[in-house]
C-alpha cells in the first residue's frame, strides 16, 4: 500500500491531522491506529472513562519505580482506540494561558500565534463572553449538562477565599475560578474521532486502518520511506511520514527506527539512522495529589452509577453520568513571585481514589491538586523492544514545596464557611496529614499522574531540538512529529486542547510544505 501521508496514531492530533489533510481530493491520506473502534458505551458515556481503563482501549503503561515517589511503578493510561485518550479523558478543555506559549520563544508558536487554532477547533455551546471561543469549528466545547449540588458550594468556596471568579476558563490568563469546560456535545462525550475523523470516513482518499501496530519508520538512507507494522507488508508514503502517537508512542518510534542517542540505540540493538541524542528527553508530566473528605449529605456522585441514572443518560442525556467527574477548578499562585499559576485545584463531587478504579466507600468530595509547571524531566527510552517510562517525579526538590502548599490551599477550600454543611473529616486513604513533612510524605505515597506527558520530542530553533518549528524532524527528511510531544514545556492547563491546536497548526505547515 502507498499513500501521500501516512499518520501513525489516530489520537486528538492523528484525528485532526487525517481530517484536515484528506480535505484535499488530490491526495491519499493513511491513519494507522493500534487500538480498535470507539463504539462502546463507557467512551459515549461522560462519566464511563474509568471503566475503560486497564482494559483493550488502553496502553495501561508502568513507569520506572520512581526514587522520589517511594519507590512506586505508577500506572499511565494512554489511549488505545480512535480518538486515543480523547476517548478515555475527564473532557476538560483547558488550554492554559498565554504565559505557557509565549516562554516557548519559538517563531509562529507565540500565544497569538496559536489562538486562532485553537478557536478554528471549537463550537462553544452556551456562553461566550468576550468571544473568547470559537462558534463554528468541529469541537463541541460546553458546559456540564447536570452540576452536582456541591460543584456550586466549592465555587463560593473559592470566592470565600478571594480568589477571582473568571466568566470563561481560556483567556489570556486562567487565575481564578470557573466551572469547567467540557468536550461534551449535548451530554455525550465528543473526542477528536467524533470532530474530525468521523465526518471524513466517507472521503475515498481517506484509509483509516485499525488493531495495527506500528514497529518502525523506515528509510531510504535518511528520508523517510513508510512504515512497519503488524499487519503484513510496509505502509509506504510518498510524501510525510508523521507521527502523532503521543509523548510515549512518538519517541519510542523514532528511537525503534534509529533515530536518537547513539549509545541507547546501540544498546538496544537499534542500527544508527540519524543521532539526535534528545530523542525521548525533556518528559514532563503533571504529577496531582488532593485532599479527601466525608460528605455530609448523601448527594455526591457515589451513587451515580444506579439503573435509575443509566436509564436518565439513554433516554435524556441528562443526570449524573454526564459528569466529567472534575467539574470546577481553581487556578492559582502559591507565592507572588510565581508568574502565573503554578497549581490547579480540581473538584470532584466524589472520592476520585486511584484514577477512579477504587468504587466509593461512602459519600465523599475530592479537591485535586495539580503541579502545573514541574522543574522535573524525565525521560522515554528503551530496553530492547520494550518501552521504558521514567517520568522523574519530584527530583526537583521546588515540585515537593509546590505541592505542599498546594494541599495547604485544598485544605483551606473544605474549611470554608459554603463548604461547612458538606465538608466531614478525612476519607481514606486520605490521613489528615497537617505539617509540611506529612503533606510530602502524602505525595509520595499516593500522588498520581493526571495523565498530561508532554515534550519527549522537544521543538526548537536550536540544533539540539528533536523537531523543528514546522515539526520537521531533524536530520532526516520526509518525517515530522505533531502531538503533545513537541511542546517544550507544559501548560498551565490540560494537554488535550494544545493536542487539538498541534493538529491543526501541524495540517496548515504540511499543506505548505507542499504547495
Amino acid at each position: 500500500m502507498e499513500f501521500d501521508y501516512v499518520i501513525v496514531g489516530a489520537g486528538s492530533a492523528g484525528c485532526v491531522l487525517a481530517g484536515r489533510l484528506s480535505e484535499d481530493p488530490g491526495v491519499s491520506v493513511a491513519l494507522v491506529e493500534a487500538g480498535g473502534k470507539d463504539d462502546k458505551l463507557e467512551i459515549r458515556m461522560p462519566a464511563g472513562f474509568a471503566k475503560l481503563f486497564k482494559t483493550e482501549y488502553d496502553w495501561a503503561f508502568q513507569t520506572a519505580k520512581q526514587s522520589e515517589m517511594s519507590g512506586r511503578e505508577l500506572y499511565w493510561p494512554r489511549g488505545r482506540v480512535l480518538g486515543g485518550s480523547s476517548s478515555l479523558n475527564a473532557q476538560m478543555w483547558v488550554r492554559g494561558c498565554q504565559q505557557d506559549y509565549d516562554q516557548w520563544g519559538i517563531p509562529g508558536w507565540a500565544y497569538d500565534d496559536v489562538l486562532p487554532y485553537f478557536t478554528k477547533a471549537e463550537r462553544r455551546v452556551g456562553s461566550n463572553q468576550g468571544g473568547v471561543y470559537g462558534t463554528d469549528g468541529p469541537l463541541y466545547v460546553s458546559e456540564l449538562r447536570s452540576p452536582n449540588v456541591t460543584t456550586g458550594v466549592f465555587l463560593k468556596a473559592c470566592e470565600e477565599l478571594g480568589y477571582t471568579r473568571l466568566s470563561e476558563l481560556n483567556g489570556r490568563s486562567n487565575e481564578g475560578y470557573c466551572a469547567t469546560p467540557v468536550t461534551q456535545n449535548r451530554g455525550r462525550r465528543w473526542s477528536s474521532a467524533d470532530a474530525y475523523l468521523r465526518p471524513a470516513l466517507s472521503r475515498p482518499n481517506l484509509h483509516v486502518i485499525t488493531n495495527t501496530t506500528v514497529d518502525r519508520v523506515t528509510f531510504d538512507g535518511r528520508r523517510a520511506t513508510g512504515i512497519e507494522h503488524s499487519g503484513g507488508a510496509p505502509i509506504k508514503a510518498r510524501l510525510e511520514v508523521i507521527l502523532a502517537a503521543g509523548a510515549i508512542g512518538s519517541p519510542y518510534l523514532l528511537l525503534r527506527s534509529g533515530v536518537g542517542a547513539p549509545d541507547e540505540l546501540r544498546d538496544a540493538g537499534v542500527p544508527i539512522v540519524h543521532e539526535l541524542p534528545e530523542v525521548g528527553k525533556n518528559l514532563q508530566d503533571h504529577l496531582s495529589s488532593g485532599v479527601f473528605v466525608e460528605c455530609k449529605q448523601p448527594v455526591t456522585l457515589t451513587k451515580a452509577e444506579s439503573i435509575g441514572n443509566l436509564l436518565r443518560y439513554i433516554v435524556l442525556r441528562s443526570g449524573m453520568l454526564t459528569t466529567n467527574v472534575g467539574e470546577a477548578v481553581a487556578f492559582i499562585r502559591t507565592s507572588p513571585e510565581e508568574p502565573a499559576p503554578d497549581i490547579e485545584l480540581i473538584f470532584a463531587p466524589v472520592p476520585f481514589v486511584d484514577h477512579g478504579l477504587a468504587p466509593p466507600t461512602g459519600h465523599g468530595l475530592t479537591v485535586g491538586v495539580v503541579l502545573l509547571q514541574p522543574e522535573s524531566r524525565g525521560r522515554i527510552g528503551l530496553s530492547g523492544r520494550d518501552v521504558v517510562i521514567d517520568p522523574g517525579y519530584l527530583t526537583a526538590e521546588a515540585d515537593v514545596k509546590r505541592l505542599v502548599e498546594g494541599l495547604k490551599a485544598a485544605k483551606h477550600v473544605f474549611a470554608t464557611t459554603a463548604m461547612k454543611p458538606y465538608a466531614g473529616g478525612p476519607m481514606a486513604p486520605y490521613w489528615g496529614p497537617e505539617s509540611d513533612e506529612e503533606l510530602a510524605q502524602w505525595v509520595r505515597e499516593r500522588g498520581e499522574t493526571l495523565y498530561h506527558p508532554v515534550g519527549s520530542c522537544r521543538m526548537g530553533t536550536d540544533e539540539g531540538s528533536v523537531v523543528d518549528p514546522e515539526l520537521r524532524v531533524r536530520g532526516v527528511e520526509g518525517l515530522r512529529v505533531a502531538d503533545a510531544s513537541i511542546m517544550p514545556t507544559l501548560n498551565r492547563g490540560h494537554t488535550h486542547a494544545p493536542a487539538i491546536m498541534i493538529g491543526e497548526k501541524g495540517a496548515d505547515l504540511i499543506r505548505a510544505s507542499k504547495a
